[in-house]
């Protein structure tokens, strides 16, 4: 029996490969997206490749659109194994504190936090009964110990602290399923080009970020409660 998993963010970029590998691997995918008429595309596009690819409109600022999407998730979806928070924007990635503006820092926050707070409240009891896994993509610069410590560290205080905030719901999920086999992990691909950063040079592709988060998903192992990136376990 296939395994059904809901992707957020995922008619392009990290999301896109995301869905591709999973349905590639046997799985159902149902894939989430805020533009409709990108979404349905995206899917047009894999399920031409014979892949097991269904679509649900989703967006990440709108609670109503997090409602609704959520209640067509529980009734056509019940057995679902897997969510992956990969839908995020980046605040106006702000050079340095001081150059943080409140308006930018509620703008991340409500996608990058709020947004996957309700998604993730909500799909959560399905998760666990189902004994499935949820993880909440992250990036380097979450980690409080990377901005500490490493030689560069991009200091988008509007970006990076709504990521934090994103890693301390990861803990909070995982203390709830400590006796459970469900999980909930985070995982930083590291840099990747995106349309997040407008393509920036010297990332990674697409593919390989999409294959670190897949293969943490597919490798067998409980991670329920860890920070990861492509190397093993990543710093909080």
């Amino acid at each position: 029996m296939k395994k059904t998993a809901f992707i957020t963010g995922a008619n392009k970029g990290i999301g896109f490969e995301i869905v591709k590998q999973l349905g590639q691997a046997g799985w159902k995918v149902v894939l989430g997206a805020r533009s409709a008429e990108r979404g349905e595309a995206a899917v047009s596009e894999l399920t031409s490749k014979g892949l097991d690819i269904e679509f649900v409109q989703i967006d990440m600022g709108d609670l109503k659109s997090i409602q609704r999407a959520t209640d067509t998730i529980t009734k056509k979806y019940p057995d679902l194994m897997l969510l992956v928070n990969n839908a995020g924007m980046p605040g106006a990635f702000s050079r340095s504190f001081t150059d943080t503006k409140e308006e930018d820092l509620r703008n991340a926050f409500e996608v990058n936090f709020f947004g996957t707070f309700r998604l993730n409240q909500r799909l959560f009891p399905i998760i666990k009964d189902n004994e499935g896994t949820i993880v909440n993509v992250s990036t380097d610069m979450a980690s409080l110990d990377h901005i500490q410590n490493a030689g560069f560290a991009l200091n988008a205080f509007d970006y990076n602290s709504s990521k934090t905030a994103n890693n301390a719901m990861t803990v909070s999920m995982a203390y709830e399923l400590k006796s459970s086999r469900a999980q909930v992990f985070a995982v930083t691909p590291g840099f990747t080009s995106t349309d997040l950063n407008g393509n920036a040079e010297g990332g990674k592709t697409k593919e390989a970020a999409a294959a670190i988060i897949v293969g943490y998903v597919t490798d067998g192992k409980h991670h329920n409660g860890e920070f990861l990136d492509e190397k093993g376990v990543y710093a909080w």
